[in-house]
């Protein structure tokens, strides 16, 4: 696991001095209000992949309700399901956040739509940008259009390999812990 070292970061101190010297705090953070832990999938496979990755964090970042924890390794993987297209890289970030998990969803589908996603074209299809929502906290959803944890979570290494690296304890409801989920595949 590697912390993310965009160029804002929160919840630190800052040596910041006021007109007298003395320390100033940083203004507010996560750390001060009941946040929840949520885990966001990463990919992209058109374009400049790397640096979409680091445009959503970035973009997830600089808003004052996501803190972005720890990003896992970055890895390069096969395209899943029937269309051919390039390889994609993905990641997986632990987020601190005071969205509730409709609100998170719909922050995530406003950073693709930033970074030129469109939804045209077929289903699992190539992409500049893929955002998903993992886990919430212990949620177990099912409404239209937000299912948690994501429904093929538990079928895709590219998923699973990164968020073991985030957190190796990791239990995802309902299906179990991601060290034991990961071994059926592999």
């Amino acid at each position: 696991m590697r912390h993310w070292t965009g160029r804002r970061r929160r919840g630190r101190e800052r040596e910041d001095r006021g007109a007298r010297g003395e320390k100033k705090r940083a203004p507010h953070t996560l750390r001060n209000v009941a946040a929840k832990r949520a885990y966001i999938g990463l990919g992209a496979n058109l374009g400049d992949r790397r640096a979409a990755l680091d445009a959503a964090l970035a973009a997830l970042g600089a808003r004052p309700d996501i803190e972005v924890v720890a990003i896992s390794r970055v890895r390069e993987t096969d395209p899943w399901g029937p269309v051919e297209q390039p390889r994609f890289l993905n990641a997986a970030a632990a987020v601190a956040t005071t969205l509730s998990p409709r609100e998170l969803l719909d922050a995530l589908l406003a950073v693709e739509r930033e970074l030129g996603r469109t939804r045209e074209g077929p289903r699992w299809g190539p992409r500049t940008i893929d955002l998903d929502l993992l886990l919430y906290g212990d949620a177990q959803i099912d409404e239209p259009g937000l299912t948690v944890p994501h429904p093929r979570l538990a079928e895709r290494l590219f998923v699973l390999e990164p968020l073991l690296d985030l957190d190796p304890s990791l239990v995802v409801p309902g299906a179990g812990n991601v060290e034991s989920l990961l071994a059926r595949l592999q």
